[in-house]
């Protein structure tokens, strides 16, 4: 087993796309992923891929649908204003079943925003961002290692549906340094019988996201809904740290998860029994894991670096009954361990009803 290595979280991300075996790299400056692209420039070449600096998001997710569409393991990466200017063909991607890897590294917003921390991505990369029925695959690491290890999962899930996959990360997992294991798993190469490499010795192929005959649009649509519901119930990713007769239940997901197992060592050691719930993979959404937990604890606390998006998924986990609580940072705002033990305090005082907060 390889030893560990100190490494910044885009690094790690960018190390864990040439083990999965990623070959093609097209993105556009913008603070705070440019540690990305800038580290792609040096080792793609050095490992015999290409790295292109487009001239907008928009061209970049273009040559990213091109790559796939080709049978070769690519990836984009941007933030903010960038992934909004990719929508459109990522919504193209999913319409013609091509798997591909972008990767958010948010910033605060709306609009130009600034380059602080956030979680306010969370409603555009898990319901599917531009227009039409689709989904992406969305994989939320909260550790350096995990910027490593779920992008090579999100490679291999890509490939295994057919469908772009998005890593969600923030400033704070892309700058900061923790001890990594550079793996060497079995990495999962699927066969790509339906890419466009050249019609010799077959038909031609046709890969594509128009349908104008009557109903046969619909029929596609149904096609990929089936295939996330395969998703969901094989390949869903979940943290859960439950007890017996749990007090309280805290949901997060990211970088903010960090800051909240935090508070929930405190809140034990203060004779809380607290429960906490991390989504790994933001879509699938693990609403099943929630409801299960929530057969028996009855409050519930989310805890976002937003305005309370990934709220919604969770009140629509809940068993009935369950109390729902949320604690919401927008804007660049960050929890402090000692902030979200108050708020579990509170709430574990609270008498029996359904109470909102937003901080």
């Amino acid at each position: 087993m390889r030893e560990r290595i100190m490494m910044r979280g885009s690094v790690a991300l960018a190390e864990g796309a040439l083990m999965a075996g990623c070959h093609y790299y097209f993105g556009y400056p913008i603070t705070p992923q440019n540690d990305i692209p800038e580290y792609f420039s040096q080792r793609l070449p050095q490992q015999g891929g290409i790295f292109i600096q487009a001239e907008s998001e928009v061209a970049s997710i273009n040559m990213l649908l091109g790559a796939a569409a080709a049978g070769a393991r690519a990836m984009s990466s941007s933030s903010g204003p960038g992934i909004s200017l990719m929508q459109e063909g990522l919504s193209y991607m999913a319409g013609s079943e091509l798997p591909g890897l972008v990767v958010n590294i948010t910033r605060i917003g709306p609009g130009l925003g600034g380059i602080a921390p956030s979680q306010g991505d969370y409603w555009q990369a898990t319901r599917g961002g531009g227009h039409g029925d689709y989904r992406l695959i969305v994989l939320a690491p909260n550790s350096v290692q995990e910027m490593y290890d779920l992008t090579i999962k999100a490679f291999e899930l890509s490939d295994k549906y057919r469908n772009p996959a998005m890593i969600l990360g923030d400033a704070i997992l892309g700058q900061m340094k923790e001890p990594v294991r550079l793996s060497d798993p079995k990495i999962q190469h699927l066969d790509k019988p339906w890419a466009l490499r050249g019609a010799r010795g077959r038909g031609p192929q046709l890969i594509k996201s128009l349908y104008l005959k009557d109903g046969e649009m619909e029929k596609h649509n149904w096609h990929l809904q089936e295939k996330y519901r395969k998703l969901q119930d094989a390949d869903t990713l979940v943290e859960a740290e439950l007890e017996d007769a749990m007090d309280i239940l805290v949901v997060s997901f990211g970088s903010c998860s960090r800051i909240v197992q935090s508070a929930v060592r405190l809140a034990r050691g203060k004779g809380i029994r607290v429960g906490m719930i991390r989504p790994i993979s933001l879509f699938p959404f693990p609403g099943k894991t929630i409801y299960e937990a929530t057969q028996t604890v009855k409050k519930v606390l989310t805890v976002e670096m937003n305005t309370g998006q990934m709220w919604d998924d969770v009140r629509l986990s809940l068993s009935p009954g369950c109390q729902a609580r949320l604690m919401a940072r927008p804007g660049g705002g960050i929890p402090s361990p000692l902030e979200i033990l108050e708020e579990i305090e509170n709430f574990v005082k609270a008498g029996d009803h359904v109470a909102k907060s937003v901080c």
